[in-house]
């Protein structure tokens, strides 16, 4: 990186430090590509933290349900610490069923906007709307359903990383002193530069956001068990390109897509974040990168394919032309079950590759998972309100 792009990211790091106290290990990866992140933080901080319908702590509750669905440790127990530090009640964390019942009701909806998004309909947005005295309002529940495609989607971005398992070594040895980290350094691809060799840079403390508010750090530890959150546990991915498209209905671009009919409708309902995700969309994709802009579009294209999304305008031949059989196995696992896979192996051709360009590839697949659970969860609100 030239010295503007590394001031860039120790700006942003700064002010996340100034907001949250810590800077988390997710954008520690996405250091590498400053433009992204700055878009990425802005959503998310908007989300979590701005004016809302929903209150802070249910805005971090619905994010560890989120995180759960896919056993991600890691996000379970960030958002269990922010969830304490915005006044949760620690009583939640206990289980599912020890939330309030309007809390529960988004489980059903959680699980299949995880795992088979093609099946939200407008059905289970009426249920959620028209549960009596635990009813939710549609401005709520936007709020709520961008929150779990957020966090769905960062997922595949955890474990397509590897970051997953930075908690599970402090699992392992709790008592652990937290690493540290150089903003300058980070952005040079080496996130792990020891204190002493930072050159006389801030350190900054990368996991201390896991353990602020709770004073015994096994306790902490202990509420990053995401079984607590889960029911249904067999609910998961079925291959959808393999079934009967006669029973269940493809997206075609065409007739519902996120230009004409998710972005306008969901910027209606929940003000400004249609243009903080499509900021998000056009930033992943127009990144400077050694991927030409066809094989960005196959990623792209094959991850909505995976998903029942389909482009009658686009040649699906180039996805097999242009992506490598172990590219598209390792592109599935993280878009669709990043849970099974733990840490998928990324094919060897791509290992060669500058952690930027990696991490590129995992920031494509996040946006398209992303793109395309709001579709689904957008079309089911529409389908709802003409019904």
């Amino acid at each position: 990186m030239v010295n503007g792009e590394k001031e860039r990211v120790s700006l942003l790091f700064m002010k996340t430090l100034v907001s949250r106290g810590s800077v988390d290990a997710v954008s520690q990866q996405m250091a590498s590509h400053p433009q992204y992140l700055e878009s990425f933080l802005r959503t998310q901080h908007y989300i979590l933290h701005m004016d809302g319908p929903l209150p802070l702590p249910y805005r971090h509750y619905i994010a560890i349900m989120a995180a759960a669905r896919y056993h991600c440790s890691y996000l379970v127990c960030l958002h269990s610490a922010q969830f304490l530090r915005a006044g949760g009640d620690p009583l939640w964390l206990q289980s599912l069923e020890a939330a309030p019942p309007r809390l529960r009701l988004l489980d059903h909806i959680n699980k299949v906007l995880a795992h088979q998004p093609w099946l939200a309909a407008g059905s289970h947005i009426q249920s959620l709307l028209k549960a009596g005295e635990q009813c939710w309002s549609l401005a709520e529940l936007v709020q709520a359903v961008v929150i779990l495609a957020h966090c769905h989607s960062l997922c595949s971005f955890v474990f397509g990383c590897d970051t997953d398992s930075d908690l599970a070594h402090l699992a392992k040895s709790p008592n652990v002193t937290p690493p540290t980290f150089c903003p300058f350094d980070a952005a040079n691809g080496n996130a792990n530069v020891p204190q002493s060799e930072s050159h006389g840079l801030p350190s900054i403390p990368v996991t201390d956001s896991l353990f602020l508010d709770v004073e015994d750090e096994e306790e902490m530890l202990c509420f990053a068990d995401p079984s607590r959150f889960i029911t249904d546990p067999d609910f998961c991915y079925q291959e959808f390109a393999r079934r009967d498209e006669d029973h269940l209905q493809v997206l075609r671009v065409q007739d519902y897509s996120w230009e004409v009919h998710g972005f306008s409708l969901i910027n209606r309902l929940y003000s400004d974040i249609g243009h903080l995700l499509d900021d998000r969309f056009r930033s992943v994709t127009s990144l400077p990168s050694l991927h030409s802009s066809d094989l960005k579009r196959a990623i792209w294209n094959y991850i909505h394919y995976v998903l029942g999304i389909r482009y009658d305008d686009y040649d699906y031949v180039e996805v097999n032309q242009l992506l490598e059989r172990d590219l598209k196995l390792y592109i599935k696992a993280v878009a669709c079950f990043p849970d099974v896979t733990k840490t998928p192996v990324c094919p060897l051709s791509w290992s060669l590759l500058k952690a930027s360009e990696r991490i590129h590839v995992n920031l494509l697949i996040m946006e398209a998972r992303l793109q395309a659970e709001l579709l689904y969860a957008m079309r089911a609100i529409t389908r709802y309100m003409i019904a």
